[in-house]
């Protein structure tokens, strides 16, 4: 066989063993859509992942909404509220945007100043009205656009603040009295949030304004009203400044409700509420006892051993939640549990 013969065969054969290659290609492809045809249901359609089922349960009925447009100032008790990713909102007043510092930006509560319990801060035509027992009310703008912006401290994360003024500022120190001075600052849109460290549910990221950790904190009329019979002196609702009060509940009930419905609103719960010397201070007086009802609820509302990390020593009263879903919320809304 000359080379050119030789060159002739080895081609051919060549050109077998591609056909045979591609000759087995294509029977596997075939037998792979054969498979995936054969496990299509009927109708032609290809099998989806079924969606979790939800199931609504009812658990309550919403008997008051509480906005706290200052940190540790009164509650301004409203019949209907937008409840936005940072909390309650009533027209221009937004729960816990106002915040009273020290001059080098920390933050002042009703823990080192009881007083503030009694400051009232309300907002009426883009104006801010701050009033206080045997104070003058005191009236500026909400937005303070040549204010200087505050770099502030709240439970060890930094934060920023429009400064209110001067007038708000002399206001406080006077009212409060310590030898001290004061400044009031305010949460704008723009500003960035913090972002507490994570709950006990692993809720995704969420951001805050001025609370101690969540957007919302919720609490039954059930829950206030044992704690009363086990006490000298009934205690109401607003000592331990929730957002949303759940009634037509059994107390504690709130314990269990890891996602909420209502109305529109979807609520998810991040962690429950660990009670500090601030529940000492009568909301009513300003005036701090430093014992009750702390200690009764050290009694019987400790957490389990296994969540020391997260609540310590602190007796545990109301839950805190996250917004997953905004909305309006309303007084008589019922209240559903989420059921997977």
């Amino acid at each position: 066989m000359d080379a050119k013969e030789r060159a002739v065969s080895a081609l051919v054969q060549s050109n077998k063993r591609v056909a045979l290659l591609v000759a087995a290609g294509v029977a596997v492809l075939g037998l792979g859509l054969g498979y995936k045809y054969l496990r299509r249901p009927e109708g032609g359609e290809e099998e989806e992942e079924e969606e979790e089922e939800e199931a609504l349960v009812r658990v309550g009925v919403v008997s008051r909404l509480l906005v706290h447009p200052l940190k540790s100032g009164t509650a301004v008790s409203v019949t209907r509220a937008e409840c936005q990713e940072l909390g309650l909102r009533f027209g221009e007043l937004q729960d816990r945007h106002w915040l009273v510092v020290t001059e080098d930006g920390h933050m002042v509560t009703g823990r080192q100043e009881p007083r503030l319990v009694l400051v009232s801060l309300t907002c009426e035509g883009g104006h801010v009205r701050l009033s206080g027992p045997e104070m003058e009310e005191l009236r500026f703008p909400v937005k303070q656009p040549d204010g200087p912006v505050m770099d502030c401290r709240v439970f060890g994360a930094d934060i920023q603040g429009r400064d209110c003024g001067d007038e708000a500022s002399r206001w406080l120190t006077r009212y409060l009295g310590e030898g001290k001075t004061f400044r009031l600052v305010h949460y704008e849109p723009a500003m960035k949030g913090r972002r507490p460290e994570e709950g006990e549910s692993g809720f995704p990221p969420y951001q805050v304004a001025y609370p101690d950790v969540a957007p919302v904190m919720l609490l039954s009329e059930a829950s206030v009203k044992d704690l009363s019979s086990k006490l000298e002196t009934d205690v109401t609702v607003e000592r331990f400044r929730p957002n949303i009060v759940i009634g037509d509940c059994e107390a504690f009930e709130e314990d269990s409700w890891e996602e909420l419905q209502i109305g529109s609103v979807r609520l998810q719960r991040v962690m429950s509420c660990g009670r500090c010397i601030f529940t000492t201070v009568d909301p009513e007086t300003g005036i701090i006892n430093r014992k009750e009802p702390l200690e009764t609820l050290k009694s019987y509302r400790l957490c389990k051993p296994s969540e020391k990390h997260l609540y310590k020593s602190s007796p545990l009263f109301g839950q805190l939640h996250a917004v997953k879903r905004t909305g309006i919320l309303q007084v008589g809304d019922v209240v559903f549990k989420v059921s997977r």
